[in-house]
């Protein structure tokens, strides 16, 4: 469990997005900022952050928000509000 926080964090400049994926993001958010990226990373990156390796992603909980990001890939896949 540990060691995908690692693995994540040690890889965190190789977190990237798609415009589909910024788009969906901001929306899913309700974000005002064009820096999605940014965004996401400042959040992975806090302290609070529970992050965790589920298959294929890796999931980050925090501020009652979850982000998904392959963890092949780096790709951030989606972010939602956690109801």
């Amino acid at each position: 469990m540990f060691l995908n926080k690692e693995v994540l964090l040690q890889n965190i400049n190789k977190v990237h997005t798609t415009s589909m994926g910024i788009d969906r993001i901001k929306k899913n958010l309700k974000l005002d900022t064009d820096d999605v990226v940014k965004y996401c990373k400042d959040k992975v990156l806090d302290k609070e952050c529970n992050i965790y390796k589920k298959g294929k992603n890796f999931y980050c909980e925090i501020d009652n928000i979850k982000i998904t990001i392959n963890s092949y890939s780096y790709t951030i896949i989606t972010a939602h509000e956690i109801k």
